[in-house]
């Protein structure tokens, strides 16, 4: 058997990490099985899906690479496939025409509350052998509801939660066409999943309520349903469910600040998956780990810090030519345009920065201006130490070849002539050169800059 899952979000509103983990497991699992990953857009919902919502999600995920095997596929371009599995289910007299109110149906449910009962259909327009029907009314369409089984349970052995059973009685006879014919959720998925061939569902665990009945029309429909797991909430730093409303961010923003896709990958992946006390680990590593027998139980709460360090660590691990261009990108944003010396930069300052961001902040003073802050320039530019920086700068010019080892020597021949240690004189040769007092060792800064640009710097003092 080909292991097929599927990611199917709903476009209406941008999509966040929440979300996007939910297709990051799916995509983990068919890829680790050497299976298909499904890509099913669910747009049924015509007033808040957008186009713009389609694109993020297309975005966020080509960004994380997690790409699919088929689709997109848009449920409102299915409509006539969901219509003809309608019809078929009519003619085998698995749905009937309900025409109850919706004011007669929140009639019903106010009475059930008052009397403690679980507000719920009763099923008056389900024909039973024997039972009269109420006459239609007229001018009224009617929906369609699925014939619930009566008696007995639905389950079945969820891949995270374990055996999940629950009495048919508990459910009653589900919408599934609306008075215009329109079919509804539930429907769909299960129409959608029977034809993709879809054999694990890996999804958020808001939909295990939906479970029982989608159970019941894949059964219905002659099928057996998926194996299920479902996933617990990732809740925000505040303890939330991670929303729009609850300040969660777009996927794209992450890209936007710096942060790596494998990174990404890899820290979504610990959001409730583990693989023994692995924190840091390759896209490879994940994909050859990855099962759904250690899916957590419990809801994963969301931490940017540890975000931070996780694209930390593989900032540093990853390959100077590569990180480069990622850097540029950053730069370009600024109007910076790059040169053959940022893999180098990459080099010497990745260490020290936790995004693309912060290392572009670092190579942005080897392309443009720098303004140091005044307080820094008065700590470390004194009047003491100005002759010592003429002489530098003067050194500087006058040198045979510009390196390390050069520029090492004439460092230390102007401490020499001027009695002075390192630090009273790199301090403020960092400030005038990078506009920061801390840097990495500053020959290596130094022979990474443009000779004349040092020179006019150190002359500024």
């Amino acid at each position: 058997m080909t292991i097929r899952t599927r990611f199917a979000p709903s476009p209406t509103g941008f999509i966040h990490l929440g979300n996007i983990r939910s297709a990051l497991y799916p995509w983990a699992f068919a890829r680790s099985q050497k299976g298909d990953f499904i890509l099913r857009i669910e747009d049924t919902d015509l007033e808040r899906s957008s186009q713009a919502a389609v694109d993020v999600i297309l975005e966020g995920m080509a960004w994380l690479g997690l790409d699919h095997d088929e689709g997109p596929f848009y449920q409102m371009q299915r409509m006539d496939r969901y219509k003809q599995v309608l019809a078929e289910m009519q003619a085998q007299g698995l749905v009937y025409p309900c025409y109850m109110s919706v004011e007669e149906l929140d009639a019903l449910r106010e009475r059930q509350m008052a009397a403690r009962e679980k507000p719920r259909y009763d099923g008056t327009w389900r024909p039973e052998p024997g039972k009269t029907l109420p006459p239609v009314p007229e001018g009224r369409k009617p929906v369609l509801r699925f014939k619930n089984p009566q008696g007995g349970v639905v389950a079945w052995d969820d891949k995270v939660k374990g055996r999940i059973e629950i009495a048919n009685d508990e459910l009653d006879d589900l919408v599934i066409a609306r008075p215009d014919g329109t079919p509804t959720y539930n429907f769909c998925v299960v129409v959608d999943d029977i034809d993709m061939r879809i054999t694990h569902v890996i999804r958020g665990d808001d939909h295990v309520n939906n479970t029982p009945r989608q159970i019941n029309i894949f059964r219905a429909l002659g099928k057996e349903p998926p194996v299920y797991a479902h996933l617990p909430t990732v809740l925000n730093e505040q303890g939330e469910k991670m929303s729009k409303r609850n300040g969660a961010k777009p996927v794209t923003q992450y890209r936007d600040e710096g942060y790596l896709p494998d990174a990404m990958v890899n820290y979504l992946a610990r959001l409730g998956w583990s693989h023994g006390d692995d924190e840091i680990f390759s896209r490879a590593q994940f994909l050859e780990w990855f099962d759904l027998d250690h899916l957590g139980r419990s809801a994963a709460q969301f931490d940017e810090a540890k975000l931070r360090w996780v694209n930390a660590q593989h900032l540093k691990a990853m390959a100077d030519e590569a990180l480069a261009p990622l850097v540029a990108e950053q730069l370009k944003k600024r109007g910076i345009t790059a040169d053959e010396r940022l893999p180098r930069i990459c080099a010497l300052f990745k260490d020290r920065c936790d995004t693309t961001v912060a290392l572009a902040d670092w190579a942005a003073a080897f392309y443009a201006d720098v303004n140091p802050g005044a307080e820094e320039r008065t700590q470390h530019i004194t009047e003491a130490v100005k002759p010592a920086l003429a002489a530098l700068a003067s050194a500087l010019a006058d040198l045979a070849s510009w390196d390390k080892a050069a520029i090492s020597a004439a460092l230390k021949a102007v401490l020499a002539a001027h009695g002075l240690k390192m630090p009273q004189l790199a301090m403020p040769v960092r400030v005038l050169v990078m506009g920061t007092a801390q840097t990495p060792s500053l020959d290596a800064v130094l022979e990474l800059q443009s000779r004349d640009i040092v020179v006019a710097r150190l002359q500024k003092a």
